[in-house]
């Protein structure tokens, strides 16, 4: 973690807050970022527990098929189909338990580095400000799909991505390589997949509206 940016940790940071936001999130400072961290640790705490309580469920439905199945292909299929949520449920539950244990680290970075802090408020800041206008931004990108339907942190990693280049200067390229990577570390195995398309049908959808208006520009 040591070899990451400051605003590489400070955007992770915001991501982790913004499911945790206070009543009136206009007032927040870099001193509230542990306390809204520590309320992630513990949503993700039953998050993963609930996770692994259905990889069980799922290990265990398999194991009742396998034991009273008279080696039938259907049972068989079943049972596989029904062993493979499973694995999947345990790493999920894997992945969110690894990326726990980094929390601390993160407060701490934030905590030595003022810049840390003040970006990760900005983020969250810009996020809740203009989340209306950020949301049909995300909403004429997607297809077949809808924002309110989409996983929380998948949602909140594409208006991180929309704010920072929308509000916040930051080149179209490197928000989207920034999202793909939390991506990579908060959502599902298919998740980074999925934000990179989004986001780069964003870029396109502002790139043609860029050129109609200059086209009807006189100047």
């Amino acid at each position: 973690m040591q070899d990451r940016k400051p605003q590489q940790i400070a955007r992770e940071l915001a991501l982790l807050s913004l499911s945790q936001l206070p009543v009136n999130p206009k007032k927040l400072t870099e001193e509230h970022l542990p306390k809204l961290v520590l309320a992630t640790v513990r949503t993700l705490r039953a998050e993963v527990q609930d996770t692994l309580d259905n990889a069980a469920a799922e290990l265990q439905r398999s194991n009742d098929r396998l034991l009273t199945s008279q080696t039938r292909a259907a049972d068989m299929n079943t049972a596989r189909t029904m062993l493979q949520e499973a694995i999947a449920y345990t790493q999920t539950a894997i992945n969110q338990l690894g990326a726990a244990v980094e929390f601390p680290e993160l407060i701490q970075l934030a905590n030595q580095d003022r810049e840390v802090g003040r970006y990760a408020i900005q983020i969250v800041k810009t996020v809740n400000e203009h989340r209306i206008l950020i949301d049909e931004q995300i909403a004429a990108a997607l297809v077949d799909w809808q924002v309110n339907r989409l996983a929380q942190i998948d949602r909140d990693i594409l208006r991180i991505a929309v704010a920072e280049m929308t509000f916040l200067n930051l080149p179209d390229s490197v928000a989207i390589n920034e999202a793909v990577l939390l991506a990579k570390r908060y959502s599902g195995d298919e998740g980074h997949r999925f934000i990179n398309g989004v986001l780069r049908r964003f870029t396109e959808q502002k790139k043609t509206s860029y050129c109609f208006i200059l086209t009807l520009s006189p100047f």
